[in-house]
């Protein structure tokens, strides 16, 4: 029996086998190069090996704000796995405190730590000067440091802020997005031109300046016919929009045209040769507000004028005229009275009914159109518990996509993150590979109609797209789709069991052989529908 294993009383070999194992998270925004992740993890290495500590496990957040939890897929993930006991290290390293974050309420930043302590790890922070071993001292000082992250924050973007003001008092563009029929062009120190910079280029060089300039002939032809149908043709944004979608004439971003766009073209001081700057403001990744206009920053005559400025004008004085304050108790009034005549309501007739204001005014007012529904008593036949469950339903399927990232992990540089449209994704080596969509199913029209479901989203990247197919009721998973998404495939996707050949799907039962269809799909090359 001298070599027998002996488990004594109280032992816990699962503990026991996480023990002087650890994780590292990492984060860097865009403030200093000594915060890269690459100097971050050599200083925790160093001391990893100071205290016997083996790391298994990288959370990476890499150009990412720390102000806030949202859009950090790296901690959320980290702290996902924490919660769910999917864990097997019990030390998180990080740099220091400002890596964790700079929340600027403190008890967020502590908040995230606690949990970590609740479920038995501990954070470690590799590069302060303290030992965050939860004594007097340290707790102050990791206190004070929690502060000082986020004041750091705020007197950053204060000084920012004034920054961008006076470059925009000098004529220069600050950032901002670009209007249709500008470019932007990169001058030196001096002025002298350095070339136009194209979507997603940044200037290289601190003493560099961005100028706006015109674009082609042909756009500032259509910012004119724009001004003109407005002002002497009497025409609403959404005909112009529609005459200008009807002759196939693109915006700057290669889409249609909306309401929305006329309205904003209307409004821009650039055409008339003005550079107006800090209507708007959003400090700290808060809330946007409109600033008065006393704040604005207007340079005068700094672009080649596209429009006349007595039509700029004359367009001004249409667009306040047509808009008209209605007290919310009229405006639920209107939308009664536009009931009682339609005989039911929803976006479309609200928009079309003279009279109403559009549907963007009721939900500024009201938070949704449901809410204005509800106030008039009136039941919209439309399903609205979609709207509700889709939070729910986006926590499943970035769960799924870290199951998915857990079974690749093994030989290949996976994460999971949410896309520029707000979808979970997995990347393999820096690129994305798998989307997950959600698809309801719709109300059958007849009762031997096959049953169909639906998904939509902004764009279709070319990688493998996971569609989780709804139940009849719509609150549980069915089964799974996997097929090879491509820009072809539009952004509304209609399914149904006959239709599953035409998109070149694969259906599965559970979700278990869907991970193992991916396992085996991913190491070859995307295909294309």
């Amino acid at each position: 029996m001298a070599n027998s294993l002996v488990v004594r009383k109280g032992t816990s070999l699962a503990k026991q086998s996480k023990a002087l194992r650890a994780a590292q998270y990492v984060r860097m925004s865009t403030d200093y190069q000594r915060y890269s992740i690459q100097n971050q993890a050599s200083a925790i290495a160093a001391y990893a090996q100071q205290n016997n500590l083996t790391i298994v496990r990288t959370y990476v957040d890499e150009g990412r704000s720390g102000l806030r939890i949202k859009g950090r897929p790296g901690l959320l993930e980290l702290m996902d796995d924490v919660c769910s006991s999917r864990t097997d290290f019990d030390h998180v390293l990080v740099y220091d405190v400002s890596r964790w974050g700079r929340f600027q309420d403190v008890d967020e930043s502590a908040h995230y730590e606690f949990l970590c302590k609740k479920n038995g790890i501990t954070v470690s922070y590799c590069a302060e000067q303290f030992a965050n071993d939860g004594s007097l001292l340290s707790s102050i000082v990791k206190n004070i440091k929690r502060v000082m992250a986020a004041e750091y924050s705020r007197e950053l973007s204060a000084k920012t802020h004034t920054a961008l003001c006076r470059i925009a008092g000098l004529g220069f563009r600050p950032g901002g997005p670009l209007a249709f029929g500008l470019r932007r062009e990169l001058v030196d120190e001096n002025g002298r031109p350095k070339g136009g910079l194209t979507k997603g280029q940044r200037k290289a060089l601190q003493t560099d300046r961005v100028c706006l300039r015109l674009g082609s002939d042909e756009e500032a032809a259509v910012v004119r016919w724009i001004f003109h149908q407005f002002v002497v043709g009497r025409e609403s944004y959404s005909e112009l929009a529609r005459q200008l979608n009807r002759a196939n004439i693109a915006n700057h971003n290669g889409r249609q045209w909306t309401d929305n766009m006329i309205r904003t073209i209307l409004g821009n001081e650039n055409y008339v040769g003005n550079i107006v700057y800090n209507r708007t403001s959003q400090r700290l990744r808060q809330r946007q507000v409109k600033n008065p206009r006393h704040l604005w920053i207007r340079s005068r005559a700094e672009i080649d004028p596209i429009v006349d400025q007595q039509l700029f004008a004359r367009a001004q004085k249409l667009i306040a005229e047509r808009r008209v304050e209605i007290p919310e108790d009229k405006m639920l009034l209107r939308l009664r009275i536009a009931l009682n005549r339609r005989g039911r309501l929803s976006g479309n007739i609200i928009n079309k009914t003279v009279g109403l204001p559009c549907v963007a005014v009721y939900v500024n007012h009201f938070g949704s159109l449901r809410k204005a529904y509800d106030l008039i008593g009136y039941k919209a036949p439309r399903d609205y518990d979609w709207i509700d469950d889709r939070d729910f339903w986006f926590e499943a399927l970035t769960r799924h996509a870290t199951q998915v990232a857990e079974a690749l992990r093994a030989d290949l540089e996976v994460a999971t993150g949410v896309d520029e449209d707000g979808v979970a994704c997995v990347t393999v080596r820096g690129k994305r590979t798998v989307s997950f969509l959600i698809a309801r199913q719709l109300a059958k029209r007849c009762a031997n109609h096959s049953a169909e479901w639906r998904t939509t989203r902004r764009r279709m990247p070319n990688c493998w797209l996971v569609v989780a197919r709804l139940n009849e009721t719509n609150k549980e998973i069915q089964d799974y789709l996997l097929l090879p998404a491509s820009r072809s495939i539009g952004q509304l996707l209609r399914f149904s069991d006959r239709s599953l050949a035409r998109h070149k799907a694969t259906r599965f039962k559970t979700f278990d052989e869907l991970i193992r269809k991916i396992r085996a799909s991913v190491h070859l090359p995307v295909q294309s529908a």
